[in-house]
């Protein structure tokens, strides 16, 4: 997170004197300020700034340094648990079906979102309660 911060700190620092630049630049060819641009690069940097002080922040209260930190690291340190997953599961593949007969109503007519919507409703149910049935019962 350290060296987030850091890239962060260089990113903010390199918008603000590119703001710089892009008003000089403006005012020196069409002797005026160009407001949208200046404020875009201008907020760009302040975005920079907001993250690299999160950033440094979290660091600090963390207690300890990560293992993206850490040149020492392997990748297995930083290899955390995300849950547990169906690879077999068909019930995702029926929901995206089903959101896309829901969004194909926009197109074609309004009639199908009942079907959509009835589609989701098993798909959902069927997913939630997989291992709840079949071969996968608890």
């Amino acid at each position: 997170m350290k060296t987030n911060a850091t890239l962060f700190w260089i990113l903010a620092i390199f918008f603000f004197a590119l703001c710089a630049v892009y008003t000089v630049w403006n005012i020196i060819d069409v002797n005026r300020v160009e407001w949208a641009g200046t404020m875009g690069i201008g907020l760009a940097g302040a975005l920079g700034v907001f993250l690299a002080f999160y950033m440094g922040r979290s660091h600090a209260a963390q207690g300890g340094e990560l293992p993206e930190d850490r040149l020492d690291a392997n990748i297995d340190d930083g290899d955390p648990e995300l849950g547990h997953f169906s690879p077999w599961s068909w019930w995702p593949i029926l929901l995206a079906f089903s959101c896309g007969l829901v969004f194909l109503a926009l197109a074609v007519g309004m009639w199908i979102i009942y079907i959509g919507g009835a589609l989701i409703a098993v798909s959902l149910v069927g997913w939630v309660y997989e291992y709840y049935r079949g071969n996968f019962a608890h």
